[in-house]
């Protein structure tokens, strides 16, 4: 029966108590307990139950590695699922419920899987699930639907009351873990001078060393942490943060890192999480190591852990996992269990060690202490089902009966060490398998590299494969010296001398087969404990042809719970590698990928929340249009006015007022979302024919042209115009949403494709503003502003101009996208507000008027003007629209080219851009459908076109409408039929040219 021990328990105050629930139940724990130590405490073994077979489970760690004690936090305002026991520290008032249960943790319908465990053995969803495939959308899909999912998500409706931020750092050495390593390493790099950052995912430091004990510098173990924080405290250049996880490694020195600042005081202020942005010179994964677990039949009853978490439960929060403790290990470490259990009053009936001589001083000392050890012995069977009442003991060896049946409510398990790997392998790092200590070791020969050719992580103390605590400090030293050396610190270090305590004797990798297989019972023996993967289950995997590591892991689920294999891993390695008769080496080790550990979704979002869920990018002119009754549209990352909305005005009778009024006037149009990019340099002109699909080298200086992109597929991604600026420097105009998207285009070939080319890219959006000046007013209104000459004769259709207008100084462009005479004038964006307003004044004897994008949709349509989104959805290219003459004949290439001469792009049959005009005069819906005679295959109509692009017309007052329709340029005047939403009401139109205003372009040229 667990309970608090009397005196034991370093991190609790036991002076101070802690109300929680767990299940509906109320309890009491202590401050500094975490939830797992304080339901142990209380005696509450079983914390839910498996994804498979919904047994019972307790808990098996005491940190982030736990598989089995995931719950659900909080309530209906404040919730949030799969938090692990081990890792949440109570807090007054902490509110728990158990997963995967229903209707009771005691009493779980799911369980009845169990039962049925012959057929659901490895890969049966692929096997089950596949016929009759009638089956798949009303009796599969629902029940997996159903089945798929750990946790209870929080209400959409319910918004998070929490704060999120993220926070950005630059050190020369981060170091990730804060256990003696990671404190030596840190006091060595802050002692050359090195800017450091030591970070530590418990809110306490030491590590294992702090449980296990040992001699440092003729301190204590206790006392020389205590030292070395002070001693890093008082290092200005030195920063310590504790509840901090290193999330992620990754190329060029970032590193994530994932720091709970409220978790354990939820009523504090302040964010709750914190994601870290970090660049570092050197990173140091002090990471330590993860006991493994044994695999005999029922080593998943609640009750059965790992040794090393059981003398975390002691010593840390003074709580034993029962009275009657079995050991049952492979190695030495074990042995501080049993020694440390004895001493603390708790019965110890055996030590199973599964060596033939067992080991060390550590065997000795619990000899001495009248445990008693059987050597070349292994577990066969645990028994009990919500918790541990005896275990059977049989020799390792051979096919021998059971030996005896030893009587205990607890059994601690210990199958070696694994260093954590995580951190080193996720941005590259590869690993070595040490045959000695039975576990995967980073490679030093292959670790990760920069561009610079020299290594930016480094791996100290147990997570370099150093179980023993002198050669962890040295280690650490060295790794601390060498990477604040890499970083550019060269400041002198201070030796250590350790006087170690822990055995020498190496680990030996007996733990290959489960001890129950040994005398013959078929029983189940766990690797996975969440996903209920079993010994059986890879040996299945492999005889089934399953022999990738990779392949054996989807089949059989093994390491893809939320531990991600923490524990099961090398079991699972193991057992795959002597059911095919290799060498672990040979079969290799799945892929580690970050988060090491779960991050909150909040703290991926951080401020980007409510009304800044994404950054608004605000023009100069935003705020006047926000005063003059702007109705605001979303445009990428940009709100544009849809519509000036005047008292007394719909919507749409402001967009066909300023649609008239620009047409016989004058209107203003804020541009200055348009993407400006700079391309610049001695390449840049036939790097300027490579991403445009027409000739823009022989561009003249002072001259425009229209231009058109393609990926390298062919479709057509963004279109423009492009001003020549001088003999090296382009200007290329993109669509509002295009800028960042096509600036991240053009970068992405120059940096791997054309890394030579001397070329030199900048998004310069934001440093401008820039209006549209339009209708037969336009130019009469900047003669009137005076500064320079805008006539015809000086400033032709498609140049550009520089020089000043009403005393400021000006970039005009003589472009239109409404039909009319029109001019766009750029200006210095802290500028943008000020000519606005310039204009607006000068404007008034002309009625002018401010418009919106729905306007200016409509003119551009009433054109015939393609919009990119509208007419192109991704699988169009420029041959569809009719933009043949955009397209260069003299270039040998550009991106998309070739893609454009595959049979499906050349195809006869591909949808053109044409013109509609409704008989009736109406409007046809947006995207509907041309119907054909027919049906396909699956009975459904046949269509020959669709519509791209309908508006009621101010100018024509009619529906017009583009549209993409089969052969649709060859059958001009013909009617055909689009459907209406519901299928069956048609829509007479008929097929005209897609330029219905203006079609001689009399207007834009005067």
């Amino acid at each position: 029966m667990s309970t608090r021990l009397a005196k034991a328990g370093r991190l609790i105050d036991r002076s101070k108590t802690v109300n929680f629930s767990f299940d509906g139940k109320r309890f009491t724990g202590h401050q500094g307990d975490t939830l797992a130590s304080a339901l142990l405490a209380n005696n509450q073994m079983m914390v839910g139950r498996s994804f498979k077979y919904h047994r019972p489970r307790g808990i098996v760690a005491s940190g982030a590695e736990e598989p089995n004690a995931l719950v659900n936090l909080g309530t209906d305002t404040h919730h949030e699922p799969n938090q692990r026991a081990t890792t949440t520290e109570l807090f007054d008032g902490l509110t728990a419920t158990p997963q995967n249960v229903w209707p009771s943790l005691d009493f779980d319908i799911g369980a009845v899987n169990s039962y049925a465990s012959r057929l659901l053995t490895a890969g049966f969803y692929y096997k089950m699930f596949m016929y009759p495939r009638a089956f798949w959308k009303h009796v599969y899909e629902p029940f997996i639907r159903q089945s798929a999912g750990l946790g209870k998500a929080p209400d959409p409706e319910t918004r998070d009351p929490d704060t999120y931020e993220h926070f950005y750092a630059f050190v020369d050495v981060l170091i990730i873990g804060g256990g003696v390593a990671g404190l030596q390493a840190a006091k060595t790099a802050g002692e050359a001078g090195a800017k450091v950052l030591l970070i530590e995912q418990t809110p306490d430091w030491g590590g294992r060393t702090m449980v296990d004990g040992g001699e440092i510098d003729e301190m204590s173990a206790e006392d020389w942490v205590k030292a070395t924080l002070q001693t890093l405290e008082n290092m200005s250049n030195v920063t310590l943060r504790t509840r901090m996880m290193g999330a992620g490694v990754y190329d060029h020195g970032y590193v994530l890192g994932y720091e709970r600042l409220t978790d354990h005081a939820p009523k504090a202020q302040g964010p709750r999480h914190r994601l870290w942005r970090i660049r570092a010179k050197q990173t140091i994964t002090a990471t330590g190591a993860i006991e493994r677990p044994l695999s005999f039949a029922g080593n998943d009853v609640p009750g059965v852990m790992l040794a090393s978490a059981v003398r975390d439960y002691a010593v840390n929060y003074g709580v034993s996992l029962g009275d009657r403790t079995v050991v049952v290990t492979n190695n030495d470490d074990a042995y501080r269990t049993a020694i440390t259990l004895k001493k603390a009053g708790l019965d110890v009936p055996m030590i199973v060690d599964a060596r033939d001589a067992g080991g060390g001083t550590l065997m000795d000392e619990a000899l001495a202490l009248g445990i008693r050890v059987e050597t070349g012995c292994g577990i066969a069977k645990v028994h009990g089902k919500k918790r541990v009442t005896s275990v059977d003991i049989c020799k390792q060896a051979g096919e021998g009966a059971m030996l005896w049946n030893v009587e205990c409510d607890a059994v601690a398990m210990s199958g070696g060490w694994s260093p954590v790997v995580h951190l080193w392998s996720h941005c590259g790092g590869k690993l070595t398998w040490d045959e000695t200590q039975a576990f995967f070791r980073p490679d030093l020969t292959r670790a990760p590299k920069g561009d610079d050719g020299n290594a930016f992580v480094q791996v100290a103390g147990s997570a370099n494969g150093e179980m023993h605590l002198s050669n962890i400090l040295q280690d650490a030293g060295n790794v601390g010296k060498k990477s604040s050396n890499a970083a550019g610190a060269t400041g002198s270090t201070s030796a250590i001398s350790v006087a170690n305590v822990q055995s020498e004797a190496p680990m030996q990798p007996v733990w290959l087969m489960p001890q129950g297989a040994h005398y013959g019972l078929r029983l189940k023996a766990w690797l996975d404990f969440q996903n209920d993967v079993k010994v059986s289950d890879v040996q299945l995997a492999a005889h089934e042809g399953y022999e990738s590591v990779e392949h054996t892991k989807r089949y059989t689920t093994l390491g893809m719970a939320t531990d991600q294999g923490k524990l099961s891993n090398i079991n699972g390695l193991a057992t795959l590698s002597n059911a095919l008769g290799e060498d672990i080496p040979q079969v290799g080790t799945t892929t580690f990928r970050p988060p090491y550990t779960p991050i909150s979704m909040g703290a991926i979002a951080g401020e980007a929340r409510g009304e800044i869920f994404q950054p608004i990018r605000k023009t100069p002119m935003h705020n006047w249009h926000d005063t003059n009754g702007a109705h605001w549209e979303p445009v990428g990352h940009w709100r544009r006015p849809y519509a000036f909305v005047k008292d007394g005005e719909t919507v749409k009778q402001a967009v066909h007022r300023e649609v008239l009024a620009t047409r016989n006037s004058l209107g203003l149009l804020d541009a200055s979302t348009l993407g400006k990019v700079i391309v610049k340099g001695p390449d840049a002109g036939k790097f300027m024919d490579m991403m445009y699909t027409n000739m823009m080298s022989n561009l003249k200086v002072g001259k425009c042209r229209y231009g058109l992109m393609c990926s390298e597929n062919g479709f057509l991604s963004d279109d423009g115009v492009v001003a020549r600026i001088d003999d090296d420097t382009w200007l290329c105009h993109t669509t509002t949403g295009g800028a960042d998207r096509i600036h991240a285009h053009m970068e992405e070939w120059l940096q791997t494709e054309w890394w030579d080319w001397k070329v030199y890219t900048a998004n310069i959006t934001e440093q401008l503003a820039q209006v549209a000046v339009v209708g037969p007013n336009a130019r009469k209104v900047l003669e009137k502003l005076g500064g320079m000459d805008v006539s015809k004769e000086a400033l032709p259709f498609m140049e550009w101009r520089d020089g000043e207008l009403a005393g400021f100084p000006v970039r005009a462009y003589r472009i239109s996208f409404s039909g009319e005479l029109s001019y766009e004038i750029a200006v210095p964006a802290n500028l943008g507000r000020a000519f606005w307003d310039k204009l607006l004044e000068a404007g008034a004897e002309f009625d002018v008027t401010p418009y919106g994008t729905e306007c200016l949709h409509i003119m551009r349509a009433e054109k015939g003007f393609i919009m990119i989104g509208d007419e192109t959805d991704g699988t169009i290219i420029p041959q569809d629209l009719g933009l043949n003459w955009a397209i260069s004949k003299k270039k040998e290439d550009f991106l998309g080219k070739r893609a454009q001469q595959r049979s499906h792009m050349t195809d006869p049959k591909r949808w053109k851009l044409v013109g509609l005009e409704t008989v009736d005069g109406s409007v046809l819906p947006d995207g509907a459908y041309a119907v054909a005679d027919g049906t396909n295959a699956n009975g459904q109509r046949n269509t020959q076109g669709r519509v791209t692009s309908t508006y009621h017309s101010p100018t024509l007052d009619k529906g017009i409408a583009m549209g993409l329709v089969l052969n649709g340029p060859d059958r001009m005047g013909e009617v055909i039929d689009f459907a209406e939403a519901d299928g069956e009401t048609m829509i007479k139109a008929k097929i005209v040219s897609p330029v219905f205003y203006d079609p001689e372009g009399e207007k834009q040229n005067v």
